[in-house]
């Protein structure tokens, strides 16, 4: 298991740092052929960007923060900005590898799929299992995508959006098939409810309480977490609760920092209200958990 030391930060890689025509949006067809990993994606990283692929050959095994998945062919697979990865070994994949920042999704042409189930994730869900039917469909629309990226040209704006547009409605129809319908209101709590997760992804590190986000969002306290939870089933201070618990087990499974240091990075006062605080939300403590989650790599 690759381990960050003490010093080392889990660092998030931009699209930039990949090779493509473009910044914010590339696409293109793996052949299974033998590659040359980049050794820091053999440590834990975080990508700042949506990562998706559509997989005909591999068997080779990654983390997302702390689920195992193995890839399997007529698999597809997903993830969204800051989760954390971990490839465990350099092997090839035959497929599809689409990958698209924030900023492409906020043109305008690309505005309504922000709000699609399969960009939202609201079920923290990483996989579909695809039919023959599914499998070729996808592939079709990603090669077409593939080519038009490739081919470049006037409006490549509008076709690479037309293209993704269909791929992801598709599979946000997979989605709700496979994990159960998402009713997703087009209104204000929504629109609230994203604005609340941003700030809470901005700022958890030094705000746990509800009071100042809502202050943040200039609403009452009462009136934020009514909305949040009529949306999402959940209270503010247990989404905020969540962030912190997601950032603490990513830090306790892959890097070397103390409970303290972990403690300290997340804004808590002391590691005494930090343990606490976790072991209330998970039953167990945080030493306990770094050495359950590290042995399932072994």
């Amino acid at each position: 298991m690759s381990v960050l030391t003490a010093p080392e930060k889990i660092i998030a890689y931009p699209l930039a740092n990949l090779a493509g025509n473009r910044t914010d949006i590339t696409v293109y067809a793996a052949n299974g052929v033998d590659i040359v990993i980049d050794a820091a994606f053999l440590k834990p990283h975080r990508k700042d960007y949506f990562f998706m692929a559509l997989v005909e050959q591999g068997d080779s095994r990654h983390w997302i923060d702390f689920l195992p998945y193995t890839i399997k062919p007529g698999h597809f697979y997903f993830t969204v900005p800051q989760q954390v990865h971990l490839k465990e070994e350099s092997k090839p994949m035959k497929g599809y590898v689409l990958s698209f920042t924030e900023a492409f999704l906020m043109l305008e042409e690309n505005r309504t799929l922000r709000n699609l189930p399969i960009i939202t994730n609201p079920l923290s869900m990483h996989e579909l299992i695809l039919s023959d039917d599914d499998y070729a469909y996808l592939q079709d629309v990603l090669s077409k995508l593939t080519n038009e990226y490739n081919a470049g040209g006037v409006w490549q704006n509008q076709m690479l959006a037309s293209w993704l547009r269909v791929a992801l409605i598709y599979l946000s129809r997979l989605y709700n098939e496979q994990f159960g319908e998402h009713k997703v209101n087009q209104n204000y709590c929504l629109s609230l409810f994203r604005k609340f997760q941003e700030l809470i992804g901005e700022h958890y590190a030094t705000t746990h309480d509800v009071a100042s986000y809502a202050d943040l969002l200039n609403i009452t306290p009462g009136h934020l977490n009514d909305s949040v939870k009529q949306h999402s089933g959940k209270t503010a201070i247990g989404h905020i609760h969540d962030r912190l618990l997601v950032e603490a087990k990513r830090s306790l499974l892959h890097t070397a920092l103390s409970v303290k240091e972990v403690a300290d990075q997340l804004g808590f006062e002391d590691a005494a209200y930090f343990n606490r605080f976790f072991k209330r939300l998970t039953n167990t403590t945080p030493m306990a958990f770094r050495q359950q989650i590290r042995e399932m790599y072994n």
